[in-house]
């Protein structure tokens, strides 16, 4: 398919580029605007685990075709005041799409990102989170702390494994990784139980 790039780290990859705002305005005036990206991915999902997409945060017609795509969300929010203060109107509009356009989709949880344990800031963000939405959203156990690796990466253009594995944030996102694998098996023996 076009746009697929290989990685070496075996990932594939369909970064976002320039044409990506012009993407927002022609999905604007086409046929069945929300399921775009659904349909591209139906052609190509059977060669993957998992498609990941990882969405600006804003609430624009990538992100609603990502959610109508999805079968699940994982919201990852900064743990500062403004980042989280969005995840109500997020929450409204995942409902909104399970309701019109992707009944299937589920929250899996939140992810608490950019976390630096030692502000109050941090703390409270992260305590009103859990306060606002921990009762029916699950929080993730693992959270990513803030770190300079990460940015270095970045700056690099590489993945924080490839700069930095031994960093506090690729063992965060390691223990993430497998705490997100470990719910998806728990999940899939409780289906398999049901169908029996």
């Amino acid at each position: 398919m076009v746009g697929i790039l290989h990685h070496d780290e075996g990932v594939d990859l369909v970064p976002a580029n320039l044409e990506l705002s012009a993407m927002e305005y022609n999905l604007m005036n086409a046929m069945s605007r929300e399921t775009t990206m659904k349909n591209y991915l139906n052609q190509i999902k059977d060669r993957y685990d998992f498609v990941v997409i990882d969405c600006m945060p804003s609430l624009s017609m990538v992100t609603l075709n990502a959610l109508s795509a999805a079968d699940s969300v994982i919201i990852p929010v900064q743990a500062q005041y403004l980042p989280a203060k969005g995840m109500t109107q997020l929450v409204q509009t995942i409902s909104r799409v399970k309701k019109y356009i992707n009944p299937d989709i589920k929250i899996d949880g939140i992810l608490l990102t950019l976390v630096d344990s030692r502000t109050n800031l941090a703390k409270s963000t992260v305590e009103a989170l859990r306060e606002n939405f921990g009762n029916h959203i699950k929080m993730y156990r693992t959270s990513i702390p803030i770190g300079v690796k990460a940015a270095e990466a970045s700056s690099k253009g590489k993945s924080i494994y490839g700069y930095e594995p031994r960093s506090t944030v690729s063992k965060a996102y390691t223990a993430f990784t497998k705490e997100v694998l470990a719910d998806g098996r728990k999940k899939e023996r409780l289906h398999a139980h049901e169908a029996r």
